[in-house]
């Protein structure tokens, strides 16, 4: 991921949280899937595009996190979280905070917090 970085130019950072049906609700379903839904789909778009960072569901049924990476392959992570996500999903927004350029990553993966 390194030599990547370096050969695309700027590194990116930014923080989201995605708002919507992004978790699945039902109370068995939760204590058995909401380690995989839809952060499994974020995950995968996340190693899938080269970024790094982390996926979480909150307790408010939001899912939040962090990517890292090279400014175009950030922006195609932002576009994904805001148009796409996971296949059981509806997203009604998505908000983006702390967008900065960065000197280094952070994260030498993409992966979910529990």
């Amino acid at each position: 991921m390194a030599a990547l970085a370096k050969a695309s130019g700027a590194l990116k950072s930014v923080d989201y949280e995605v708002f919507g049906r992004v978790q699945v609700v039902s109370v068995l379903a939760l204590i058995v899937l909401s380690h995989y839904f839809p952060n499994q789909y974020t995950e995968q778009e996340a190693k899938k595009l080269g970024v790094v960072g982390w996926v979480k569901n909150t307790s408010q049924g939001t899912v939040t996190g962090q990517v890292q990476g090279p400014e175009e392959k950030v922006n195609e992570m932002k576009s994904w979280l805001t148009k796409v996500g996971s296949p059981s999903s509806r997203i009604d927004k998505t908000n983006f905070s702390n967008e900065k350029e960065i000197s280094k990553l952070d994260f030498s993966d993409f992966n979910t917090r529990y």
